[in-house]
Protein backbone atom coordinates (compact mmCIF):
# COMPACT_ATOMS: atom_id res chain seq x y z
CA UNK A 1 0.00 0.00 0.00
CA UNK A 2 2.02 3.61 -0.92
CA UNK A 3 1.88 6.22 1.59
CA UNK A 4 -1.02 8.49 0.07
CA UNK A 5 -3.60 5.49 0.69
CA UNK A 6 -1.90 4.83 4.05
CA UNK A 7 -2.48 8.34 4.98
CA UNK A 8 -5.77 8.44 3.54
CA UNK A 9 -6.86 6.01 5.21
CA UNK A 10 -6.16 7.00 8.77
CA UNK A 11 -8.47 10.32 8.01
CA UNK A 12 -10.98 8.44 6.40
CA UNK A 13 -11.53 6.30 9.45
CA UNK A 14 -11.84 9.45 11.67
CA UNK A 15 -14.23 11.36 9.08
CA UNK A 16 -16.44 7.61 9.23
CA UNK A 17 -16.38 8.20 12.96
CA UNK A 18 -18.12 11.30 12.97
CA UNK A 19 -15.04 13.25 13.59
CA UNK A 20 -13.16 16.45 11.17
CA UNK A 21 -9.54 16.01 11.72
CA UNK A 22 -9.08 19.92 10.54
CA UNK A 23 -11.95 20.47 12.58
CA UNK A 24 -10.71 19.53 16.27
CA UNK A 25 -9.98 21.68 19.00
CA UNK A 26 -6.57 22.14 19.95
CA UNK A 27 -6.19 21.71 23.24
CA UNK A 28 -3.49 24.37 25.21
CA UNK A 29 -0.58 22.58 25.13
CA UNK A 30 -0.02 23.42 21.49
CA UNK A 31 0.84 21.98 18.30
CA UNK A 32 2.38 18.57 18.28
CA UNK A 33 6.39 18.21 18.36
CA UNK A 34 8.97 15.91 18.61
CA UNK A 35 10.15 15.20 22.05
CA UNK A 36 13.80 15.20 21.90
CA UNK A 37 14.25 18.02 19.38
CA UNK A 38 11.24 19.88 20.16
CA UNK A 39 10.60 21.12 16.90
CA UNK A 40 7.08 20.67 15.48
CA UNK A 41 5.63 18.19 12.94
CA UNK A 42 4.78 19.48 10.00
CA UNK A 43 2.30 19.05 6.44
CA UNK A 44 0.12 16.14 6.81
CA UNK A 45 1.80 14.92 10.01
CA UNK A 46 0.31 17.88 12.23
CA UNK A 47 -3.11 16.42 11.39
CA UNK A 48 -2.43 12.52 11.95
CA UNK A 49 -1.22 12.90 15.35
CA UNK A 50 -3.51 15.58 16.46
CA UNK A 51 -6.49 13.40 15.52
CA UNK A 52 -5.08 11.06 18.34
CA UNK A 53 -6.54 11.34 21.82
CA UNK A 54 -3.78 12.69 23.64
CA UNK A 55 -3.63 15.97 25.33
CA UNK A 56 0.07 15.58 25.31
CA UNK A 57 2.02 17.40 22.07
CA UNK A 58 5.17 15.44 22.85
CA UNK A 59 5.99 12.54 20.96
CA UNK A 60 8.94 10.46 19.59
CA UNK A 61 9.89 6.73 17.91
CA UNK A 62 10.45 4.16 20.60
CA UNK A 63 13.64 4.15 19.68
CA UNK A 64 14.21 7.79 20.90
CA UNK A 65 12.50 6.66 24.12
CA UNK A 66 14.68 4.44 24.80
CA UNK A 67 17.67 6.71 24.32
CA UNK A 68 16.21 8.73 27.34
CA UNK A 69 15.80 5.75 29.37
CA UNK A 70 12.02 5.68 28.98
CA UNK A 71 9.71 2.73 28.04
CA UNK A 72 6.73 2.37 25.67
CA UNK A 73 3.84 1.03 27.66
CA UNK A 74 3.12 -2.97 27.04
CA UNK A 75 0.45 -2.83 24.55
CA UNK A 76 0.16 0.51 23.49
CA UNK A 77 0.26 1.33 19.73
CA UNK A 78 2.11 4.17 17.76
CA UNK A 79 1.08 6.20 15.09
CA UNK A 80 2.47 6.30 11.57
CA UNK A 81 4.34 9.59 10.26
CA UNK A 82 5.42 10.16 7.17
CA UNK A 83 8.81 12.37 5.43
CA UNK A 84 9.32 12.96 2.60
CA UNK A 85 13.32 14.08 0.81
CA UNK A 86 13.85 15.01 -2.53
CA UNK A 87 17.12 15.13 -4.31
CA UNK A 88 17.20 19.02 -5.22
CA UNK A 89 17.81 21.61 -2.51
CA UNK A 90 13.63 21.56 -1.33
CA UNK A 91 13.38 18.83 1.37
CA UNK A 92 10.35 16.37 2.10
CA UNK A 93 6.73 17.23 2.90
CA UNK A 94 7.26 20.73 2.79
CA UNK A 95 7.92 21.21 -0.60
CA UNK A 96 6.09 23.82 -3.02
CA UNK A 97 3.25 21.31 -4.56
CA UNK A 98 2.00 24.20 -7.41
CA UNK A 99 2.39 20.97 -9.24
CA UNK A 100 2.01 17.54 -7.90
CA UNK A 101 4.98 16.26 -9.90
CA UNK A 102 8.29 16.93 -8.41
CA UNK A 103 11.11 17.48 -10.89
CA UNK A 104 12.50 14.55 -8.88
CA UNK A 105 11.23 11.70 -7.13
CA UNK A 106 11.04 11.52 -3.45
CA UNK A 107 12.46 9.30 -1.23
CA UNK A 108 9.31 8.99 1.01
CA UNK A 109 10.29 7.15 4.54
CA UNK A 110 7.40 6.50 7.34
CA UNK A 111 7.62 5.78 10.83
CA UNK A 112 6.10 4.91 14.02
CA UNK A 113 5.88 7.50 16.80
CA UNK A 114 4.33 7.33 20.49
CA UNK A 115 3.15 9.69 22.69
CA UNK A 116 4.57 10.75 26.12
CA UNK A 117 1.51 10.11 27.59
CA UNK A 118 1.94 5.91 26.26
CA UNK A 119 4.98 6.04 27.63
CA UNK A 120 6.91 6.16 30.96
CA UNK A 121 9.30 8.55 31.11
CA UNK A 122 12.45 9.98 33.57
CA UNK A 123 10.89 12.28 36.11
CA UNK A 124 13.66 14.68 35.01
CA UNK A 125 12.27 15.33 31.82
CA UNK A 126 9.11 17.00 33.41
CA UNK A 127 10.90 20.17 33.83
CA UNK A 128 12.40 20.37 30.18
CA UNK A 129 8.54 19.75 28.91
CA UNK A 130 7.00 22.53 30.57
CA UNK A 131 10.46 24.92 30.08
CA UNK A 132 9.89 24.65 26.06
CA UNK A 133 6.27 25.35 26.41
CA UNK A 134 7.08 28.81 28.07
CA UNK A 135 4.80 31.67 28.15
CA UNK A 136 2.07 32.70 25.68
CA UNK A 137 0.24 35.57 24.70
CA UNK A 138 -3.03 36.04 25.59
CA UNK A 139 -4.58 34.52 22.54
CA UNK A 140 -7.14 37.55 21.30
CA UNK A 141 -3.67 39.74 21.43
CA UNK A 142 -1.36 36.94 19.41
CA UNK A 143 -4.15 36.80 16.53
CA UNK A 144 -3.67 40.21 16.33
CA UNK A 145 -0.35 39.92 16.06
CA UNK A 146 -0.44 37.04 13.23
CA UNK A 147 -2.63 39.55 11.13
CA UNK A 148 -0.55 42.71 11.90
CA UNK A 149 2.83 40.94 11.35
CA UNK A 150 1.71 38.96 7.61
CA UNK A 151 3.49 39.67 4.89
CA UNK A 152 2.43 41.59 1.91
CA UNK A 153 -1.23 41.91 3.75
CA UNK A 154 -3.91 41.67 1.40
CA UNK A 155 -6.36 44.71 1.96
CA UNK A 156 -8.96 43.40 4.35
CA UNK A 157 -12.19 45.15 3.83
CA UNK A 158 -15.01 44.87 7.04
CA UNK A 159 -18.26 44.93 5.42
CA UNK A 160 -21.49 42.85 4.61
CA UNK A 161 -22.73 39.66 5.84
CA UNK A 162 -20.16 36.79 3.76
CA UNK A 163 -16.78 36.26 4.15
CA UNK A 164 -14.40 36.09 1.05
CA UNK A 165 -11.33 36.57 -1.12
CA UNK A 166 -11.49 38.29 -4.64
CA UNK A 167 -7.82 37.67 -6.67
CA UNK A 168 -8.74 39.81 -8.57
CA UNK A 169 -8.08 42.60 -6.04
CA UNK A 170 -6.34 40.77 -3.74
CA UNK A 171 -8.87 42.08 -1.03
CA UNK A 172 -10.03 40.04 1.54
CA UNK A 173 -13.76 40.69 3.17
CA UNK A 174 -15.43 39.99 6.59
CA UNK A 175 -18.49 41.29 8.50
CA UNK A 176 -17.13 43.66 10.82
CA UNK A 177 -16.04 41.65 14.49
CA UNK A 178 -19.05 42.41 16.08
CA UNK A 179 -21.50 40.72 13.70
CA UNK A 180 -19.52 37.58 15.47
CA UNK A 181 -20.33 35.32 18.14
CA UNK A 182 -16.65 35.92 19.54
CA UNK A 183 -13.34 37.14 18.44
CA UNK A 184 -12.15 34.11 18.12
CA UNK A 185 -14.72 33.40 15.55
CA UNK A 186 -13.86 36.30 13.58
CA UNK A 187 -10.11 35.67 13.64
CA UNK A 188 -10.91 31.90 12.26
CA UNK A 189 -12.51 33.72 9.89
CA UNK A 190 -10.63 35.76 8.87
CA UNK A 191 -7.53 33.48 8.76
CA UNK A 192 -9.45 31.20 6.43
CA UNK A 193 -9.77 33.66 3.52
CA UNK A 194 -5.89 35.05 4.09
CA UNK A 195 -5.01 31.32 3.63
CA UNK A 196 -6.75 32.05 0.35
CA UNK A 197 -4.86 35.27 0.10
CA UNK A 198 -1.57 33.46 -0.14
CA UNK A 199 -2.54 31.81 -3.22
CA UNK A 200 -2.20 35.36 -5.04
CA UNK A 201 0.02 35.34 -8.02
CA UNK A 202 2.46 38.08 -5.94
CA UNK A 203 2.69 34.97 -2.96
CA UNK A 204 3.15 31.62 -3.56
CA UNK A 205 0.76 31.26 -6.50
CA UNK A 206 -1.25 28.32 -5.96
CA UNK A 207 -3.32 26.74 -9.51
CA UNK A 208 -6.34 27.02 -7.31
CA UNK A 209 -6.47 30.92 -6.69
CA UNK A 210 -4.48 32.34 -9.96
CA UNK A 211 -6.41 30.01 -12.22
CA UNK A 212 -9.76 30.20 -10.53
CA UNK A 213 -10.80 26.68 -10.00
CA UNK A 214 -14.15 25.61 -10.70
CA UNK A 215 -16.15 24.57 -7.93
CA UNK A 216 -16.02 20.85 -6.83
CA UNK A 217 -13.24 20.75 -9.35
CA UNK A 218 -9.91 18.96 -7.66
CA UNK A 219 -8.08 22.42 -7.70
CA UNK A 220 -11.64 23.88 -5.77
CA UNK A 221 -11.48 20.72 -3.16
CA UNK A 222 -7.61 21.12 -2.84
CA UNK A 223 -7.24 25.23 -1.98
CA UNK A 224 -10.59 24.95 0.25
CA UNK A 225 -8.21 22.34 2.30
CA UNK A 226 -5.83 24.02 2.06
CA UNK A 227 -7.83 27.12 4.10
CA UNK A 228 -9.10 24.91 6.54
CA UNK A 229 -5.90 23.16 7.06
CA UNK A 230 -4.33 26.33 7.27
CA UNK A 231 -6.54 28.27 9.50
CA UNK A 232 -6.70 25.33 11.64
CA UNK A 233 -3.22 25.56 12.30
CA UNK A 234 -3.20 29.06 13.34
CA UNK A 235 -5.91 28.63 15.36
CA UNK A 236 -4.18 26.10 17.16
CA UNK A 237 -0.68 28.44 17.88
CA UNK A 238 -2.82 31.59 18.68
CA UNK A 239 -4.96 29.54 20.95
CA UNK A 240 -7.99 29.81 19.74
CA UNK A 241 -10.30 26.68 18.65
CA UNK A 242 -11.21 26.26 15.08
CA UNK A 243 -14.13 28.00 13.79
CA UNK A 244 -17.11 25.98 15.27
CA UNK A 245 -18.52 24.04 12.38
CA UNK A 246 -21.49 21.76 11.72
CA UNK A 247 -20.19 18.12 11.23
CA UNK A 248 -23.37 17.30 8.93
CA UNK A 249 -23.39 13.73 7.46
CA UNK A 250 -23.25 15.57 3.47
CA UNK A 251 -20.00 17.73 4.83
CA UNK A 252 -18.19 14.13 5.95
CA UNK A 253 -19.67 12.03 3.03
CA UNK A 254 -18.61 14.91 0.71
CA UNK A 255 -15.06 14.61 1.87
CA UNK A 256 -15.00 10.84 2.45
CA UNK A 257 -16.08 10.21 -1.33
CA UNK A 258 -13.05 12.71 -2.05
CA UNK A 259 -10.72 11.30 -0.53
CA UNK A 260 -11.43 7.71 -1.85
CA UNK A 261 -11.30 8.70 -5.59
CA UNK A 262 -8.21 11.68 -4.97
CA UNK A 263 -5.66 9.34 -2.83
CA UNK A 264 -2.85 12.44 -2.89
CA UNK A 265 -5.12 15.15 -2.02
CA UNK A 266 -4.82 15.16 1.70
CA UNK A 267 -1.01 15.02 1.48
CA UNK A 268 -0.79 18.06 -1.00
CA UNK A 269 -3.27 20.46 0.49
CA UNK A 270 -1.71 19.71 3.86
CA UNK A 271 1.41 20.77 2.32
CA UNK A 272 0.47 23.35 0.49
CA UNK A 273 -0.81 24.70 3.80
CA UNK A 274 2.12 24.42 5.75
CA UNK A 275 3.68 26.83 3.56
CA UNK A 276 0.83 29.16 3.37
CA UNK A 277 1.29 29.21 7.35
CA UNK A 278 5.12 30.06 6.75
CA UNK A 279 4.58 32.51 4.82
CA UNK A 280 1.56 34.10 6.84
CA UNK A 281 4.22 33.84 9.82
CA UNK A 282 7.47 34.93 8.41
CA UNK A 283 8.83 31.49 8.96
CA UNK A 284 12.06 31.68 7.10
CA UNK A 285 13.87 28.93 4.98
CA UNK A 286 16.54 28.19 7.53
CA UNK A 287 13.81 27.93 10.17
CA UNK A 288 12.02 25.21 8.20
CA UNK A 289 14.73 23.29 7.46
CA UNK A 290 15.83 22.63 10.55
CA UNK A 291 12.30 21.71 12.34
CA UNK A 292 12.36 19.62 9.34
CA UNK A 293 15.12 17.99 9.64
CA UNK A 294 15.49 17.08 13.64
CA UNK A 295 11.36 16.36 14.36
Amino acid sequence: MSVYSTITEQIISQLEQGTVPWRQPWTSRGVPRNLLSLKPYRGINVWLLLARPYPSPYWATFKQVQEIGGTVRKGEQGTKVVFWKFADKEQNEDRDQQSSRPSSAPLVRSYVVFNTEQCTLPASLTDRIAAAMGETPEPITACEQVIANMPQRPTIEHRGDRAFYLPLLDTVTVPHPSQFVSMADYYATLYHECLHATGHSSRLARPGVTEGARFASHAYSQEELVAEFGAAFLCGVTGIAPQTIDNAAAYIGHWIARLYNEKTLLVHAASQAQRAVDFILNVSPAQRTESETTS
